[in-house]
């Protein structure tokens, strides 16, 4: 059995008629949360903060980290806040992250190695470490994420953007910084 036929098989367990009922799109609780990928945030973040389906909008990527300030982090979160009724954001990094420990060098050989051609890799983007969003501080990397969206034009200055670091293993969040105050 395939990995896609499990996934198929849980999902004929999981779908009942009338079982979910219908939710709006607009976020619950007007906010939208820009975190990380990391598979030990799923079923632990949401809860930790208090909130289940249908209470916000999640976007995720590699290290919750902005590469292109015009890209698809803030085109999410233009989305979020002028048709879904967001009000506010939440930058949330996280303590153990990958993406601080990321070795360029090493990641290209492994790229190498599974067929990928050294020479795309160099042409299409010459600095992997940034493009990959590489950083060495999760602090640092939330301050920074919350000073790109605030900076963005296209983001209104009356929605406060948060930054909050989260501990994957206790489920403690720590406020980087406070969005009311800047």
């Amino acid at each position: 059995m395939t990995l896609l036929d499990a996934i198929l098989d849980a999902n004929k367990q999981f779908v009942r008629p009338g079982a979910f009922p219908p939710l709006p799109k607009n976020p619950k609780k007007q906010f939208a949360i820009f975190t990380c990928m990391d598979t030990r945030l799923v079923d632990f973040l949401e809860p930790a903060m208090g909130i289940s389906r249908g209470d916000a909008k999640v976007i995720k990527n590699a290290g919750n980290t902005v590469i292109d300030p015009n890209g698809g982090v803030i085109r999410s979160l233009v989305a979020a806040i002028f048709m879904l009724g967001v009000e506010e954001v939440f930058v949330i990094g996280h303590r153990d992250c990958g993406m601080a420990s990321v070795d360029a060098a090493q990641l290209k050989e492994k790229m190498v190695q599974r067929g990928v051609e050294s020479r795309d890799i160099d042409r299409l983007v010459p600095d992997l470490a940034q493009w990959i969003g590489a950083f060495s501080c999760p602090e640092e990397n939330v301050a920074r994420v919350v000073s790109i969206i605030r900076d963005c034009p296209l983001i209104p200055r009356d929605v406060p953007i948060h930054g909050l670091l989260f501990c994957p293993n206790d489920g403690h969040l720590e406020v980087i910084v406070q969005g009311y105050l800047v």
